[in-house]
């Protein structure tokens, strides 16, 4: 597939439509929506459809189109596919279904590809595409969009969806909404590397089910970000079934899901997890591009709102940052003396409905130092018919925009409330219209992480093949010691004299060998001491095996566990969180993709609950943080070092002591690819 071709299909000159009903609807929104260029219907047995010639079979067009229509069942496809290529046609969408979605499709699928050739297909199995810019459409049903100059452009894995996001009605200008079906030729990837390459697109939407190649789609993604398009990335599949219990702790705390979102987050992809949010983060990329700070002051005539806001916006955490006091006096000399002014801002009702006053006081908050500032403000229902002061309200708003050169925004507590016809105003004077409260700010959230500078490259993602292979805790901790890494004093005991000697003085933990969960399974013992214990808990476990006698840590101030797991798709990932015992019934964990950078990992122990044991909780020893950050570097340059064949890595618990007095490793598992 050439990036020419692709272009041609995206961005047609003349447009061929092949079918019956479903190729009528596209010649029908082709002349709704303006395109400029040639429509060639084909059809064996009509002369005329919706007042353009018909040609009887694609040999008979004046020249090889740029974009075909395929309205056609899918053995025709092929058939006609593979005339296209051999025209030099630009490429095709492929509408019908029954190819590698169904159970007898598959080597169908591998027909079309073969057909193709390097002419770039959409689908099989898909809507199409529809242009907005210029007006072009490879669309088969109803839409809700019209033509723009500049927009968001929108890449999804479901038709139906794509359909029901141009219905949206709040003002958001797409340029393409643009479906994949079953991805045999065009990828995400290959969509958004050429909407990328259009400058009249402001930022890439993204409503994802799967990912097929990791590394290209963050090629493409880096892409995009550095011709400054934002990405934002809905990816469904947050509720799959949990993972069945396997050889470590980091598998069963791994689901793919999370894989997922760590994977778009360290590509700086603004992940959202609704459609209302979405369509606001891509509203705010629109109007804003890329911005790391989100900090937000709010307007409203109302204490309650201010309240909610304040509430949502911590709930995701959009800073709303305390007024200085120059802001507050400038703020405090444009209202009524009763009137307490802060962030959130109740600005009440003392001058509703007076433009000037009303302008000055959001001029005032405008300049208080935030980065984006929001008026909250709910219109009547429209048959009402009495919106006047709003209107003035909207005014006010604008003006002080103007004034101020300020990041604006207007920001309804129901999508109800703030009408189409407001939010088109809204749009077309440089200011975002955002719908719902949770939405807004969990889109400004999305924002911050678009914005957010980003290198990462997947590491791991060659699929192993082979046995796995399971090392047990001995071998494991040598692997580890010999990386750096920690590991208590100790080892496997050749004769009980041995083992007494070696607790001679010290307290000791025995533990049985080759199990994956010893403690589940009784077959660890603390704190030992005691000649008879020991020779007791000897006896019992060296039926077993051999037997682990280690120096007991008995003065850690928390357990952390630190575990590196493999997605077959997204690679190597890191996992840190709660330890010990209850690491997967707390379930309180961080995921980063691999290599993570300090910042982010110090960033993600923040963000556990168990964070306060790590800074001294109701007064205890503060922990070794340096030495807590030195062993999670050094785990990752010991997984990215194997990433050949590292599968899992589990380090549980990782005992972590007070400030200066280090971290150890206490159990350890690695499983290889042989």
């Amino acid at each position: 597939m050439t990036r020419s071709g692709l272009n041609r299909l995206l961005r047609p000159e003349h447009i061929a439509i092949l079918g019956g009903r479903w190729a009528k609807a596209v010649i029908v929104s082709l002349k709704e929506m303006g395109f400029k260029g040639e429509i060639w219907p084909v059809h064996p047995d009509k002369e005329e459809i919706e007042g353009l010639k018909v040609y009887p079979d694609i040999d008979q067009l004046p020249s090889a189109p740029d974009a075909c229509f395929l309205g056609i069942n899918r053995n025709a496809t092929i058939e006609i596919t593979e005339k296209l290529k051999a025209m030099g046609a630009g490429g095709a969408v492929a509408f019908a279904s029954g190819f590698a979605e169904v159970e007898d499709g598959t080597d169908l699928q591998q027909r079309l590809i073969e057909a193709a050739g390097d002419m770039p297909v959409l689908g099989p199995n898909c809507y199409g595409m529809i242009n907005y810019l210029d007006g072009a459409l490879l669309w088969p049903d109803v839409h809700g969009g019209s033509r723009v100059e500049r927009g968001v452009a929108i890449i999804t894995q479901s038709s139906n969806l794509s359909i029901n996001l141009t219905m949206q009605q709040g003002g958001l200008p797409i340029a393409y909404m643009l479906t994949l079906g079953n991805q045999a030729m065009i990828g995400m990837a290959d969509l958004i590397r050429a909407v990328a390459e259009d400058d009249r697109v402001s930022a890439i939407g993204l409503h994802i089910e799967g990912f097929n190649d990791a590394t290209a789609f963050a090629d493409a993604v880096h892409l995009a970000r550095k011709a400054g398009k934002p990405v934002v990335a809905m990816k469904a599949g947050a509720s799959e079934s949990a993972r069945q219990m396997t050889f470590s702790h980091t598998a069963s705390l791994a689901g793919s899901h999370a894989v997922s979102e760590a994977f778009l987050d360290a590509l700086g992809v603004g992940r959202v997890n609704g459609i209302e949010a979405f369509l606001a983060t891509l509203s705010l990329c629109h109007m804003f591009g890329r911005l790391d700070d989100v900090s937000i002051l709010t307007l409203s005539c109302s204490g309650g709102e201010a309240s909610l806001i304040a509430d949502t916006a911590q709930r995701y955490g959009v800073p709303m940052p305390k007024l200085s006091a120059d802001a507050s006096a400038g703020i405090k000399a444009t209202v009524n003396p009763l009137v307490t002014v802060s962030n959130p801002f109740d600005y009440h009702t003392f001058d509703w409905g007076d433009r000037e006053r009303l302008e000055k006081t959001f001029a005032a908050t405008m300049r208080a130092g935030q980065t984006i500032s929001a008026l909250i403000i709910d219109f009547p229902s429209p048959h009402l018919g009495r919106a006047e002061d709003w209107q003035i309200a909207l005014d006010a708003w604008h003006a002080a925009k103007e004034q101020t050169n300020s990041r604006a925004v207007v920001l309804a507590s129901m999508p109800e409330s703030l009408p189409r016809k407001v939010a088109e105003w809204v749009f077309d004077r440089g200011m975002v219209p955002l719908r719902g409260f949770d939405a807004s700010m969990e889109g400004l959230a999305a924002l911050a992480r678009a914005g957010k500078p980003s290198s990462f490259w997947p590491t791991g993602i060659a699929k192993l093949t082979g046995t796995e292979t399971h090392l047990d805790e001995i071998t494991a901790k040598e692997e580890l010691a010999n990386a750096d890494i920690p590991v208590p004093r100790g080892g496997v005991m050749a004769s009980l004299n041995e083992a007494l000697a070696f607790a001679d003085g010290r307290k000791v933990v025995m533990k049985r060998t080759g199990l994956a969960h010893k403690t589940e399974a009784g077959g660890v013992r603390l704190g030992l001491t005691d000649s008879n214990e020991i020779r007791e808990v000897w006896d019992e476990f060296t039926v077993h095996g051999p037997v682990l006698v280690e120096e007991m840590i008995d003065d850690a101030v928390a357990e952390v566990l630190i575990g590196v797991a493999r997605d077959p798709v997204l690679g190597l990932h890191l996992v840190i969180g709660a330890g010990g015992v209850e690491a997967e019934l707390l379930k309180d964990t961080a995921l980063l993709m691999l290599p993570a950078a300090r910042d982010d990992v110090i960033a993600a122990l923040k963000g556990l609950r168990m964070a306060p044991l790590l800074h001294g909780f109701r007064g205890s020893e503060i922990a070794d943080l340096h030495a807590l950050l030195e062993m999670i570097d050094a785990v990752q340059r010991f997984a990215v070092s194997n990433e050949a064949r590292l599968m899992e890595l589990d380090i549980n618990p990782v005992l972590v002591r007070g400030e200066g007095k280090g971290v150890v490793a206490v159990d350890a598992l690695i499983s290889y690819a042989s």
